[in-house]
């Protein structure tokens, strides 16, 4: 079993293109080694956890309209 990383130091940021409304998620980059996501409505609730490499996959895949 993999151990979870410690999110205490995570410092969350929404996009500044998400305007003021809460429908969007947050993504802690500051950490060493994964990047963090929540929901902006559910700050204590579940966190997703990804590696750099994936991360940096997906946007490029989310920018690309290939998602």
């Amino acid at each position: 079993m993999t151990d979870f990383p410690d999110l205490s130091s995570a410092e969350f940021h929404k996009s500044s293109l998400s305007g003021s409304g809460d429908n969007c998620v947050e993504v802690a980059t500051n950490l060493p080694g994964v990047v963090a996501v929540r929901d902006s409505k559910d700050p204590s609730g579940s966190v997703l956890v990804f590696a750099p490499a994936v991360w940096r996959d997906f946007l490029r895949g989310v920018r690309a309209g290939d998602l």
